[in-house]
C-alpha cells in the first residue's frame, strides 16, 4: 500500500468511493430534497475534499462508526468537484465552510455540526437515534 492510498490521494480521484448508502449530491436543487427529509428525519450531509488525506481519513474513521438504528437521510459532497454546493450549505444551512466537515440537519435546520477530528460517527449516530 502507498503512502497515498493510506493518506488520501493528492489528486481529485474518482477511485475512492464511500461505503455507505450515500445520496451524493451533484445538483443545487437537490438542497431542496436535503431540506424536505429533514422535516422527517435527521439528515446527514458529509462534506469531502478528495484532494486532502485528512478529509479521507476523516470519512474513512466515520464510515466505521457511524451506524445509527433509527431513519436518517445519509448526504455525501465532493466539494471539489460541487464548490457552488459547498458554498450554498454553508448559507443555507448557517454554518461556516469546512473541510471535512459534517452537518446534521433536522427539520431544516443544523442542529450540528463537526469538522476535522471531531467528526466521530459513534456519537452523531447516538444524536440521529435521539432525534427520531
Amino acid at each position: 500500500m502507498t503512502m497515498f492510498k493510506w493518506f488520501g490521494s493528492s489528486k481529485d480521484s474518482s477511485e475512492a468511493k464511500p461505503t455507505l448508502n450515500w445520496q451524493e449530491l451533484t445538483e443545487i436543487e437537490q438542497l431542496d430534497q436535503v431540506e424536505t427529509d429533514s422535516q422527517e428525519k435527521p439528515v446527514v450531509l458529509f462534506k469531502h475534499s478528495t484532494r486532502c488525506g485528512i478529509s479521507r481519513m476523516a470519512l474513512n474513521q466515520f464510515e466505521r462508526s457511524f451506524s445509527p438504528e433509527k431513519n436518517y437521510g445519509l448526504f455525501y459532497l465532493n466539494l471539489i468537484a460541487h464548490r457552488d454546493i459547498s458554498n450554498l450549505v454553508a448559507s443555507r444551512f448557517q454554518v461556516y465552510h469546512e473541510s471535512p466537515q459534517v452537518l446534521v440537519i433536522h427539520q431544516g435546520k443544523t442542529i450540528y455540526h463537526a469538522s476535522h477530528g471531531q467528526i466521530m460517527g459513534d456519537h452523531i449516530a447516538e444524536l440521529v437515534n435521539q432525534l427520531v
